[in-house]
């Protein structure tokens, strides 16, 4: 029987990922089925439970329920231990494995896509959720200057701050949290991680207003259509603003290596889907 695999999300309808997989057994001379499917809030778990039963392989998880494959995840790698956000599952062996490959994607793309240099840098992050979580680890790993967590509710940024805190210091970085409307300092590196663009029709000049873009890297973990916050900041004098398709090819990647056994090359794969879906 073909190997299947599935990804879920609320949207989904936008997503990419079948197309990516696709192109990687292409590559690599892999023969699966790669599917995309809508689950409604609620139905996560019994989604899981069906494609397991069904003898499903893997899953990619995206909005809104990366932190809820974490928990139900049996088996966690030390990324997702770390992040408590996971975004891809495997099945193995009757055992649910809980993996992220988030963080891996982002700086690998930042790194040899973009040649940014994370060390030393300050670092501002839009958002504090699930898809925060899976990048905090590695981005702490580059061994930054400073990293603050911004987020309309202060508290929840604060909350997600405290649980990086002790790594932080291990690392030696300045980490802190405030909200949306009171960051008060300039970064040279602004990555939105927050939905704005997929599910939130609020103003980009009200929810930003501010966020310091003029001469920054803008990086919006969001593509295409939905990337409002690389046009936004585009506008607004950003130094460079770029989407998020190369970090979602870099993480496809590492999810295909985790289910398949070997990572393809992505960067045919990512000019593709630039020529093929006009996401420049």
């Amino acid at each position: 029987m073909t190997d299947r695999y599935l990804v879920v999300g609320n949207p989904i309808e936008h997503s990419l990922s079948p197309i990516i997989h696709q192109a990687f057994a292409e590559q690599l001379g892999h023969e699966l089925v790669y599917t995309k499917q809508l689950v409604t809030l609620g139905g996560f778990v019994e989604c899981v439970r069906e494609f397991r039963e069904a003898k499903g392989k893997g899953m990619n998880v995206t909005l809104p329920f990366k932190l809820e494959a974490f928990k139900i995840a049996e088996q966690c790698c030390d990324l997702a231990r770390h992040a408590q956000a996971v975004n891809t599952l495997s099945f193995e062996a009757q055992c649910c494995w809980g993996h992220n490959t988030d963080g891996l994607g982002l700086i690998n793309d930042l790194h040899n896509r973009h040649g940014l240099k994370l060390a030393g840098s300050k670092i501002l992050i839009l958002g504090a959720g699930g898809a925060t979580q899976g990048v905090l680890g590695p981005l702490l790993a580059e061994y930054p200057s400073r990293l603050v967590v911004a987020n309309r509710s202060v508290a929840k940024a604060a909350a997600l701050v405290a649980k990086f805190t002790s790594h932080a210091q291990e690392m030696g970085v300045s980490m802190h949290a405030c909200g949306l409307d009171s960051v008060d300092e300039s970064p040279a590196i602004i990555i939105n991680a927050t939905s704005v663009g997929v599910d939130d029709q609020d103003s980009l000049d009200h929810l930003f207003a501010r966020i310091p873009v003029r001469g920054a890297f803008c990086y919006d973990m969001s593509y295409g259509n939905v990337a409002r916050f690389k046009e936004w900041s585009e506008q607004r004098g950003a130094a460079q603003s770029v989407d998020g398709l190369g970090m979602l090819v870099e993480q496809a990647a590492e999810a295909f290596a985790i289910w398949r056994g070997v990572r393809p090359q992505t960067e045919a794969v990512l000019a593709r889907l630039r020529s093929q879906s006009g996401h420049r």
